[in-house]
Parts: C-alpha cells; sequence; structure tokens
C-alpha cells in the first residue's frame, strides 16, 4: 500500500486498527505481545493501534510500552465524570495509557441506540483527553438497497464529528453495518465511492484538515480480502475485528500495508 499523497502535498501514513469488542482475557495479552514483538511490524508502512476490553487496557499499555504498537478503547463516556454507573471516561483512558477511542461503532449505534449527537459529544470528550478519536460510520442494508448510501454517510459526518476535528485527533471508519461480521464486502468499486464521497465531505468542511484525515474501511477484513481493499484511493488503512484477535492475522493485514 502506497501512502497516500493529500493535496496539501504530505503523506497520509495507513493505519490498521484492530477492535477486540468483548473479547479477550488476561491470557490473551500474549497475542498483543507477540504483535508488539514482531520484526513484521517494525518495517510495516502502517501505524499498528489495538483497541481492547477495558479490562486489558492498561495491561496492554504498559506491555507495549516503547513498542510501534499502540494500545485503544472501544467507547468513551462523553463527561469527565459523575454518576454514571459502569462507563469509562476518555480521561480514565488516557490515564490507563491508552491513545485511541472508537465512538459511534454501528454495534454502539444499533444495540444502545447511539445517535450522532451522542457520537460528536464523545469525540469531543476523546479530544479534550488528548486521544484520537476513531469515529464510525456506515448504512444498514436496508438504506444500501434504498440507494441511501451517500445520504447516510453525509448525516452521520455531519452530526458525529466535531467542529474542532483535525487529521491529528480524528480517524473515519467507513463500515457498511450489513458488511460486518458477515463475510460480506461490498466491491471495491461500491468501497471507492464511499471514500471519495467522504474525503470530499471532510475537505470541504475542513479544509487541509479534511484533506489529511485517514480514512479506514472497517467490514469482514482479513488477511484474504486486506490487499485489494488497502490498494482503493482515499482508504488509509483498516477497522479490523475479528481477524485482529489472533496475532498472524493481525500481522499479516499490517503486512498489506
Amino acid at each position: 500500500m502506497k501512502w497516500e499523497d493529500s493535496d496539501m502535498g504530505s503523506a497520509i501514513r495507513p493505519l490498521v486498527a484492530g477492535n477486540w469488542k468483548m473479547n479477550g482475557m488476561r491470557d490473551s495479552l500474549a497475542q498483543i505481545k507477540h504483535v508488539s514483538e514482531s520484526s513484521a511490524l517494525a518495517i510495516s508502512n502502517a501505524e499498528a493501534l489495538i483497541c481492547v476490553p477495558a479490562t486489558l487496557l492498561h495491561s496492554a499499555a504498559v506491555m507495549t510500552a516503547g513498542t510501534p504498537l499502540r494500545i485503544g478503547a472501544q467507547n468513551c463516556h462523553h463527561e469527565e465524570d459523575g454518576a454514571y454507573t459502569g462507563d469509562i471516561s476518555a480521561g480514565m483512558i488516557a490515564d490507563s495509557l491508552g491513545s485511541h477511542a472508537i465512538v459511534g461503532h454501528s454495534e454502539r449505534r444499533l444495540v444502545y441506540r447511539e445517535c450522532d449527537a451522542s457520537v460528536r459529544s464523545k469525540a469531543a470528550a476523546a479530544h479534550k483527553a488528548s486521544l484520537t478519536a476513531i469515529i464510525c460510520i456506515g448504512e444498514t442494508e436496508e438504506e444500501r438497497i434504498g440507494d441511501r448510501t451517500l445520504e447516510v454517510l453525509r448525516c452521520q459526518l455531519a452530526g458525529s464529528v466535531p467542529d474542532g476535528a483535525t487529521a491529528a485527533n480524528t480517524v473515519i471508519a467507513y463500515e457498511p453495518i450489513w458488511a460486518i461480521g458477515t463475510g460480506r464486502t461490498p466491491s471495491i468499486a461500491d468501497i471507492a465511492a464511499a471514500h471519495a464521497f467522504i474525503r470530499a465531505e471532510l475537505s470541504g468542511r475542513f479544509n487541509g484538515e479534511g484533506d489529511r484525515m485517514r480514512l479506514l474501511y472497517g467490514g469482514s477484513v482479513k488477511p484474504s480480502n486486506a490487499a485489494g481493499i488497502l490498494e482503493i484511493d482515499h482508504v488509509n488503512g483498516a477497522l479490523v475485528g475479528g481477524a485482529s484477535l489472533m496475532a498472524a492475522d493481525y500481522l499479516a493485514i499490517c503486512a498489506a500495508c
């Protein structure tokens, strides 16, 4: 994968972000250690990130300190503190040495009914805590069949991305909901069209910062299809689910960069 040249003349380094979701016990840290110590990771073009469950966040971050692998969280609350039983603030993630927070993942939007305004607030909280927010957007199968994909993406971008977003603190992940965990992926042309649209929307709103923001594709990314996806214009990396749980698969996707 070649680094994409932005209109500002700077290169966009690809990011491979693993999302372990609600998977992983302490013995799973062996997979993290394997990734962080791999010579393949050290020579990869990609920035490597794995977002682990909160129970593993600090242990994984300490284990990987000084290595090319970064550790992030899968969600955060929009408030800094308060009576929110079971929630984790962006400041807590930073205090646990995490560097990123995923917000607006399709599972949070669908199962927990998180709206664009909630996602925007969480992203702003991540920024305030000096975290990079990975903001997820994407259409359902019904919306896709109804030819509403670009309309949905436009609304989600407008509603979910804070005004203060920059290329340094914000990553956008396009994940067509119908492709997540199903083994199905859109065509190369469909992914290209969605990412070109997202780039145009971000560039129009944020100018040069929008030109440089990383756009990830997420939705059943695995070693067998990663190379083809990562060669698409305006695809600056991947948000990887199940394939990130095993070090060998995750490293193979990094190698595709």
